[in-house]
């Protein structure tokens, strides 16, 4: 464990941007194979099913997820979920059920790894790099599928973010963090995506965590300086994405701003704390107490 930690001492002394980098997106060829003639429909309710137990909107408009609450049975039935989804074979799949298969293992292996370490202050806090060198569990050996091994990054950022290109990825995979978008209420399909796609992207744009201006100065979630080519090649390119799904009252406030001038991101589990109390409000008032700007 010395060894460990003296080794990422000596790369965050010697390559301290490289830390902190984001990966990028790098193409896996092999899951490029798909069929488009197929009918085969994979069943993602035992995932939606813990979903509608244990994700709690909030009146921060931050979606929780309550691991305290998760017993051994539905930890257990979690994992035979993922083991099914280990036995799939993707390729075989047409594209848009391809694209709900890796959302909804990504988002449960997520889950599922936290649960496996809980109590935990940070997503950073799980694997061998301590938080304070960058930290994380992304490049860990999490599932075998078709025969080989993947991390959380292999899906995020050599399927997902490299076969489908499109920004919108971004809001619907959930790192178990507060400055993450929500993650979904539900668990994706063929049928439901594009919908949750887009009302993923308007809900975490019109948040606080996802953009603020305050005296004309933009400051926005990291993702968006992290994976600034996912949404185009310059600040006014992410910023025109942002008008895209603003709502009136920021896109109000974003009319003239040409950078971003501050980026922000909230690492700390996306927990349910005992001052937040679970809401049953409708949108309006949600998006009243926790200051999204739908208006």
């Amino acid at each position: 464990m010395i060894r460990v930690v003296l080794l990422g001492l000596a790369l965050f002394i010697a390559f301290p941007a490289a830390l902190s980098a984001a990966p990028k997106s790098e193409l896996w060829m092999p899951w490029l194979v798909n069929d488009p003639d197929s009918r085969a429909v994979i069943d993602h309710r035992p995932w939606d099913d813990f979903l509608q137990s244990f994700r709690k909107d909030v009146s921060d408009g931050v979606a929780r997820l309550d691991y305290g609450a998760v017993m051994p049975d539905e930890l257990a039935a979690l994992n035979a979920y993922l083991d099914r989804l280990s036995a799939v074979t993707v390729t075989g799949l047409n594209r848009a059920e391809q694209f709900a298969y890796w959302v909804n293992l990504y988002n449960a292996l997520t889950v599922r790894l936290v649960l496996e370490h809980y109590p935990v202050k940070s997503i950073k806090d799980i694997g061998l790099v301590p938080a304070w060198l960058g930290g994380g569990p992304w490049k860990q050996k999490l599932i075998t599928v078709e025969d080989t091994a993947l991390t959380l990054d292999d899906i995020e950022h050599r399927i997902l973010r490299p076969i489908w290109r499109d920004p919108r990825i971004h809001y619907v995979v959930n790192c178990a963090s507060i400055g993450c978008p929500n993650l979904p209420a539900r668990a994706l399909t063929a049928g439901n995506m594009e919908s949750v796609l887009e009302e993923s992207a308007r809900r975490f744009i019109n948040h606080p965590r996802g953009v603020t201006v305050m005296n004309g100065t933009l400051t926005a979630s990291s993702l968006f300086v992290w994976f600034k080519e996912d949404f185009g090649r310059s600040d006014q390119d992410v910023i025109d994405h942002l008008r895209a799904f603003a709502g009136p009252l920021l896109r109000q406030e974003l009319a003239g701003i040409e950078t971003i001038q501050n980026h922000a991101y909230d690492w700390n589990l996306n927990d349910v704390p005992p001052a937040l109390s679970p809401s049953g409000a409708d949108d309006q008032s949600k998006a009243s107490s926790s200051g999204l700007r739908f208006q």
